[in-house]
């Protein structure tokens, strides 16, 4: 029956962490993919599972990590970061360096970055111990304050730690938007972090998805002249895209 297939996938999930489409396959060799694909966007819509692409985690698997806010958020807009996600790991070239920051967007880039050499440097304590898994990835973690909403790490003495370290490209997200306030977060010791990692890469790409629009944070971090390239979802609103296009910024 449907239900206590969807209940077994469920227990799968909770007992390995997570599976690809090919592993449940073997589990259930009568049933479709398309079906399989079906049952886990009902449990992902239920809260109990994180869709990945080729598959799925259980979110307890996130939560042996996170805090509970943290948690929340990675089921919350998953097509949409999971689509952002594989865009942003489309564009990251191997022997690269980059930073990446702690937010759930970044998470699910950790799980689509390619696993070949390049170095990551990232204040994201659940993002650090998915790219630890990769095999050829290097990964360095940023010390500091940890801030439990986002479990990411931040310290006043950040600037001077990236004064002997380099990175060509900084692959960040914003918890809001609005043309007139910039990207914002809620911690002014991770946007004091942010502005560095800005001033220090030669490029910046802004991964935000459109349920973030129209959002205003205590501190902005960045404006429209600061990032190089948006990485979005179909959502994103057309008048919008057209005011980055005039600044010369690539929309994706």
């Amino acid at each position: 029956m449907k239900k206590d297939r969807i209940e077994e996938i469920a227990e799968l999930l909770d007992k390995r962490g997570k599976l690809s489409l090919e592993q449940l396959d073997t589990f259930f060799p009568n049933v479709s993919q398309m079906t399989l694909r079906r049952d886990l966007l009902q449990l992902e819509q239920a809260g109990r599972i994180i869709r990945v692409r080729g598959g799925a985690m259980s979110v307890k698997e996130v939560q042996k990590v996170s805090s509970e806010p943290y948690a929340k958020k990675t089921t919350i807009h998953t097509d949409e970061k999971i689509k952002i996600a594989q865009k942003a790991a489309s564009l990251i070239e191997e022997n690269c360096s980059l930073f990446m920051d702690g937010g759930t967007t970044a998470m699910y880039l950790a799980k689509e970055m390619p696993d070949i050499n390049i170095h990551v440097f990232t204040n994201g304590l659940a993002v650090a111990i998915e790219l630890a898994q990769k095999k050829y990835l290097n990964v360095t973690m940023l010390g500091g304050q940890v801030m439990k909403e986002n479990l990411s790490t931040a310290s006043p003495v950040a600037k001077a730690y990236f004064e002997n370290t380099n990175f060509e490209l900084a692959i960040i997200s914003a918890s809001a938007f609005t043309p007139e306030n910039g990207f914002s977060c809620g911690s002014q010791i991770e946007a004091d972090l942010l502005k560095i990692t800005r001033k220090k890469a030669k490029s910046m790409y802004m991964m935000l998805d459109s349920s973030k629009i129209g959002k205003i944070m205590p501190y902005t971090f960045a404006r429209l002249e600061d990032i190089n390239v948006l990485i979005t979802d179909d959502n994103f609103p057309p008048e919008l895209k057209a005011q980055f296009e005039q600044r010369n910024i690539v929309v994706m």
